[in-house]
């Protein structure tokens, strides 16, 4: 089959490999007929995350069509059925599987003893995401076998398009759970940094569960026009001050809730030098990721309010100042998303058409396109927002 693959930083190719077999009688084996190419996707792209190898294939944004089930399915699943994957694999049957944090299921992750190590106690196997999650082959294929397929899937209705339910697998449930986590009231204004797909999902999750006003930053104009379509005041912060709009827009107060939908990658910019010194050292090694969306949260956000982390980070930040957010007493609540918490609901609203997630759609092309559409991805060309791909 075809399939995009890691071959080291910025380096990924449509390359021929085998095809993927029932290796548990737990797997399900699907034709991949849409996936998508994701903000975190970048990351690995960078090489900011350690453990990726050459030969791994990309991608967790992913659905499609069953065509072979292991022998204890036990009825779950059957040939012909039109699933989406969640990007945690999960058992359904561990601790925390039960209380419903499946992006930390206890069982997953083939590779524990490597998630043991870099994080203290494993979490979730995560598709196409290094090693240290259990380097499974990633969706940005022509076939995926599926672990746990009995409970890692999604069944989608052939009423509503491929476009219409993919992003079920990953940044709308993201985005909800981003927006979900800051337990929002109808008096709070929410301000999400970065505008884009998980962003936007999150734009419209706060709006959809009840914000006062919601608040969007970024400095790409498509995405803050996106955004502003989806009911949001935008603040470009290469234009004002990020801290003196909020506290217009706040009375002086800051705002109740803030999410960082942009992670390790902050923009880098001259009229912030911060960026600047967390580029240099991440550079030589002496930092590997760049804080300032959380620094400047921290900073601007009301005391006693909430602090949402959908944003991926990959190991250790400098300078951040938790004797502020201490003082200030803000809660913080982050982590990969448990998706299968959330998409009962996520479907239902957008059978309900409360939601159509496939307004993010910027660019559908072919999977032999994919390595050339990382690069328009990263660097925002054609208006790129978010990117789907056809095996």
């Amino acid at each position: 089959m075809r399939a995009l693959v890691w071959h080291g930083k910025e380096d990924i190719r449509c390359d021929t490999v085998s095809d993927p077999e029932i290796e548990h009688p737990r797997d399900a084996i699907i034709k991949v007929t849409s996936c998508a190419i994701c903000g975190s996707d970048l990351h690995l792209f960078h090489n900011f995350i350690p453990a990726m190898k050459p030969g791994d294939i990309m991608g967790h944004e992913m659905m499609g069509e069953v065509v072979e089930t292991g022998s204890e399915i036990n009825g779950a699943l059957k040939k012909g059925d039109r699933i989406v994957v969640p990007f945690t694999i999960t058992c359904g049957e561990c601790d925390q599987c039960k209380r419903g944090n499946f992006s930390v299921c206890e069982r997953s992750n083939r590779k524990k003893d490597l998630g043991d190590k870099a994080f203290g106690h494993t979490t979730a196997g995560l598709f196409g995401y290094t090693h240290l999650t259990g380097g499974y082959p990633g969706g940005q294929a022509e076939y995926l076998r599926v672990p746990f397929a009995d409970k890692t899937h999604i069944k989608v209705p052939d009423s509503l398009t491929d476009e219409q339910v993919l992003f079920l697998g990953d940044i709308f449930p993201t985005g909800w759970q981003a927006a979900a986590q800051c337990d929002i009231e109808p008096t709070d204004t929410v301000v999400v940094w970065g505008c884009g797909p998980v962003g936007q999902m999150t734009i419209r999750s706060a709006v959809l569960l009840g914000a006062k006003q919601v608040v969007a930053i970024d400095c790409i104009a498509e995405r803050l026009s996106m955004a502003e379509a989806g009911g949001a005041i935008t603040i470009n912060f290469m234009d004002e001050s990020v801290v003196e709009r909020l506290n217009e827009l706040t009375g002086g107060k800051g705002p109740e809730k803030c999410i960082d939908a942009v992670g390790l990658e902050s923009h880098v910019s001259m009229s912030q030098p911060d960026t600047l010194l967390d580029r240099a050292k991440q550079m030589v090694m002496l930092e590997s990721d760049r804080p300032h969306v959380l620094r400047e949260m921290i900073y601007v956000c009301r005391p006693a309010g909430i602090i949402s982390i959908p944003g991926v980070y990959s190991g250790l930040i400098d300078k951040l100042p938790m004797g502020m957010a201490m003082n200030k007493g803000l809660s913080f609540r982050m982590g990969q998303t448990h998706v299968k918490r959330w998409t009962d609901d996520l479907l239902r609203r957008i059978e309900e058409g409360q939601i159509d997630p496939s307004f993010v759609i910027t660019h559908t092309v072919g999977l032999e396109e994919g390595p050339e559409m990382y690069k328009v991805f990263r660097d925002k060309q054609d208006s790129c927002i978010k990117v789907v791909l056809k095996p």
